[in-house]
């Protein structure tokens, strides 16, 4: 059987002036050209050739032994050649550029710019790309809790977090308790393992444990309160919403970073602020 959008060893079959066709077997009814300039100088009827299948622009199934940069459910980085009326078209190493409708964009996306899609057949027969990579990352990584990982974010839900394709290739989830700063979709970040679930799919941080956190977010802390001109107009006893909001920190993580700051003579709290002690 000849499968679309998948590199695979077929025979030469038949010659022709425009090129030759190409089935699994000599008996099978199924054929798709090769077209002559792709036809290696030695290969002759019975010969065998690793192809891969696609759709020229007349959506006809033709055969090419350039290697796509991604082939069938795989999920890889591919840079926008242009924006069209339908949607954009990506870089994906074939003469004929690859379709990322509009419907499968989880943000428009730019000409130059480059993406995360997984190739797909769509309800036409036809392959194409989309950002919704989640079905098509794998959940066999071999990263352990702790270990520190590089990842694309690729969609952020409101109620779940931020979805990670980590090393563009397996599943990775920073839960919502978890995201801090502003993260957007196409960000590459940089994580730490916090757990692998039943189903192998990786739970991420990108925040350090506690202990090492606190320094961190100490000195972070100082720069907000110089920002509002030495004297941040709440303490540990506003609600989580506005700490995280003015912070980018939990309230626990808020509260151990003032008692660092406390501990070092840094700053004093009054009933309503927290002040640099040097003001």
């Amino acid at each position: 059987m000849i499968s679309l959008g998948m590199v695979q060893t077929l025979q030469i079959v038949k010659r022709v002036e425009f090129g030759v066709y190409l089935s699994d077997s000599a008996e099978a009814e199924a054929r798709v050209l090769l077209p002559k300039k792709q036809v290696p100088e030695y290969a002759g009827t019975g010969d065998v050739l690793s192809v891969f299948v696609y759709r020229d622009s007349r959506d006809r199934m033709i055969a090419t032994t350039t290697v796509p940069k991604l082939t069938l459910h795989e999920v890889a980085k591919l840079r926008v050649a242009q924006v069209g009326r339908v949607g954009a078209f990506l870089d994906w190493g074939l003469e004929k550029e690859l379709l990322l409708p509009y419907a499968e964009q989880t943000r428009r996306v730019a000409e130059g710019e480059e993406c995360l899609v997984a190739l797909y057949i769509d309800k036409s027969d036809r392959l194409c790309a989309t950002m919704n990579v989640y079905p098509y990352l794998a959940s066999d990584s071999p990263y352990r809790a702790e270990d520190r990982i590089d990842g694309t974010v690729y969609e952020i839900s409101d109620h779940f977090g931020a979805f990670v394709a980590v090393d563009d290739r397996y599943s990775g989830l920073i839960p919502k308790k978890e995201l801090y700063g502003n993260v957007r979709v196409g960000d590459v970040i940089q994580a730490r393992v916090t757990g692998v679930r039943e189903d192998g799919r990786l739970n991420l941080s990108i925040r350090e444990k506690a202990y090492l956190q606190m320094d961190a977010d100490a000195k972070r802390l100082l720069e907000i309160i110089g920002s509002f001109d030495g004297v941040l107009p709440f303490t540990d006893k506003a609600s989580p919403e506005v700490i995280r909001r003015e912070t980018q920190m939990s309230k626990n993580e808020f509260k151990r970073a003032v008692g660092r700051l406390l501990k070092e003579g840094k700053v004093q709290i009054t009933e309503q602020a927290i002040r640099l002690t040097d003001r």
